[in-house]
């Protein structure tokens, strides 16, 4: 049974999301404060964190930033409606996926599954190489070098640009990219995908590259691009545009 550490300040969400991922059937530990997180995760070794991010004291980016610098563990981050500002922030330190509040309970038991859905693919992952101009892309090790230097991706990253890579060349749509990162429950989700693709196109290419190794066919879906393409659909016939 998967144990979710559940960290929030307020007693009637820790309480709501205690209660519904024991339906969902998951083992949860909790925390109503960034320092008793802390305490809780080197204690049980928890396989996904549920964070707030606005919390008294020790906030939830603070705890995010302690955590990925000792675990991989995935992490989703609580943030309210407007705060995109923590959203960005929580992505840049390591946060696998995020859920705005208010929500439905029944969400947060989906995103829990899907986050641990990709860990097992990643551990599946075969041992392949691809190249993409000046990127090598490692399927066994998981490693991706530019120009010789290593580039770090979070966990939801490397299995966005997983899904690319093994279909290097070819037009993968976006409700496939989805499905296959998030789950089949996000595959109509495209904004959180256009917020990835920005994200990993801001590390793969550089600030001063003005093309992309990821190239977006509007309304269709993405392709990584490779010194020999065989698009799965004639890119003269589809729009292509920045995300």
């Amino acid at each position: 049974m998967p144990t979710v550490l559940a960290v929030d300040d307020e007693p009637s969400v820790l309480r709501m999301i205690q209660l519904q991922l024991n339906v969902d059937g998951f083992e949860v530990v909790s925390a109503s404060s960034g320092e008793e997180a802390v305490a809780v995760f080197e204690a049980n070794e928890p396989n996904v964190v549920v964070l707030d991010v606005t919390m008294r004291g020790m906030g939830g980016l603070e705890v995010l930033s302690w955590i990925r610098s000792r675990s991989a563990v995935p992490v989703i981050l609580l943030t309210g409606m407007s705060d995109n500002q923590h959203k960005v922030a929580g992505l840049d330190l390591g946060a696998d996926d995020y859920i705005t509040k208010p929500f439905n309970p029944d969400e947060l038991g989906a995103r829990v599954r899907a986050v641990l859905r990709s860990v097992r693919r990643l551990d599946s992952h075969e041992s392949r190489i691809v190249r993409s101009g000046d990127v090598i892309i490692d399927f066994g090790t998981r490693l991706v070098h530019k120009q010789g230097q290593s580039i770090s991706l979070t966990r939801t990253e490397w299995e966005l640009l997983f899904h690319l890579a093994e279909r290097a060349g070819k037009v993968v749509f976006s409700n496939e990219i989805l499905g296959g990162v998030w789950g089949d429950e996000y595959a109509s989700d495209s904004q959180m995908l256009r917020v990835f693709i920005s994200r990993l196109r801001t590390k793969l290419d550089g600030p001063a590259s003005e093309h992309s190794i990821i190239r977006t066919f509007a309304g269709v879906g993405y392709s990584l691009i490779t010194d020999e393409t065989t698009e799965v659909l004639d890119p003269s016939s589809i729009p292509s545009e920045s995300v």
